[in-house]
């Protein structure tokens, strides 16, 4: 079980939760090249915006929000890299019509997002080689 605010979160919904954001990691790099090929251009450029947009955002995403980012931001940073990334893909597909897609898949990723930040913070707002760790304390040297 994970606490939070005194209350206990079932392991389960934390794995569901986890799964959940992993699914839309991938919707998001699909909607992002899925906006690139579908701009009004030649063939050439549609190719490189549907490979570069998401390649550019997942580079991003390895950097500053993966449980392993090479430079470690704050909660606050780390949550302003994901809004802007699901964003991104969100304006992408909403931009090419399909309205309501992208403000379902903006809903279920900001509610995926804020549970997975109050899942961090609750275990003491650390993450250890993808997995949640406790804090250690000073008599642990840590």
């Amino acid at each position: 079980m994970i606490s939070i605010s005194g209350r206990s979160l079932p392991r389960p919904v934390h794995v569901a939760n986890e799964m959940l954001a992993f699914v839309l990691e991938v919707m998001m790099l699909a909607g992002l090249a899925w906006w690139g090929g579908a701009q009004h251009a030649s063939m050439g450029v549609r190719i490189a915006l549907a490979i570069a947009a998401p390649v550019l955002v997942a580079a991003a995403w390895g950097l500053f929000a993966a449980p392993r980012a090479r430079v470690r931001l704050p909660l606050a940073g780390v949550l302003a890299i994901k809004v802007l990334a699901f964003g991104a893909a969100a304006l992408g597909v909403y931009a090419i019509g399909r309205h309501s897609l992208a403000v379902a898949f903006m809903i279920v990723s900001l509610a995926n997002t804020a549970i997975a930040a109050v899942d961090r913070e609750a275990n003491g707002g650390t993450a250890k080689r993808g997995k949640l760790v406790a804090p250690s304390t000073p008599a642990e040297g840590g």
